[in-house]
């Protein structure tokens, strides 16, 4: 499996992403420039977080436009997979590759912490298989909070799309656990072909036994052995 990371100007994950695949998961692993045409032939694309274009007119709504954008939107409609984490997220709804939008939070402030998600959908590839409990994992974002009209939520529900809901740390979706207002407390979504994956925490900031945490290598490595099957 090759990996394809993008840099965005003002990317800041890129390199946690890049480390996290290569030296704890062992994959092949290149670096994709904003202004590519070309995807080097990597099977899986992710588009890191950060402040893409510094975060002006919308998050992820200049990166949107970047050229390589043009082959990463291909390479979604191919079937080919493709994962945005934080701005990645953003940006993937800003591209219209999965439903919904992300908002300012509630708080209307920038949030760093760790928090903990509950795997969704049982038929998406990134939670399919993970173990039903909570997962402390990492958020850092000032525009997390998920929003999609009435009749795109019953979709997402209906067709198993909604991959992550932030619970507490026995697992429990309450309010009190959600930290940006996002509805349903849903952390991340999947597209209608289940192989674009959004999601606002990192797991690649909890990859490394150096860190403490170990719970986002085991999102990623669950990701990795299923597109491997």
């Amino acid at each position: 499996m090759k990996f394809g990371v993008v840099v965005f100007p003002g990317s800041n994950c890129d390199d946690d992403a890049v480390h996290a695949l290569r030296d704890q998961l062992k994959q092949e692993v290149v670096k994709l420039w904003h202004k590519d045409h070309d995807l080097q032939g990597c099977d899986f694309i992710i588009l890191p977080g950060g402040f893409s274009y510094g975060d002006y007119l919308r998050t992820g709504a200049v990166a949107r436009f970047s050229p390589i954008m043009d082959e990463v939107i291909k390479h979604a409609e191919r079937g080919g997979y493709l994962m945005g984490i934080c701005n990645g997220f953003q940006i993937l709804a800003e591209a219209r590759l999965v439903p919904g939008v992300l908002l300012r939070n509630t708080s209307q402030k920038y949030v760093c912490k760790n928090i903990y998600l509950r795997p969704e959908s049982k038929s998406a590839l990134i939670t399919s298989e993970l173990e039903d409990r909570a997962y402390k994992i990492p958020i850092a974002h000032g525009d997390g909070r998920y929003f999609a009209d009435a009749d795109t939520l019953k979709r997402l529900e209906d067709n198993d799309q909604i991959i992550f809901r932030y619970c507490d740390e026995n697992g429990s979706v309450v309010e009190s656990a959600n930290p940006n207002g996002s509805l349903n407390n849903i952390a991340g979504v999947a597209s209608e072909r289940k192989n674009v994956f959004g999601l606002m925490p990192h797991p690649e900031r909890a990859a490394d036994p150096m860190l403490g945490n170990t719970d986002g290598k085991l999102i990623l490595e669950q990701l990795l052995n299923a597109v491997l099957v």
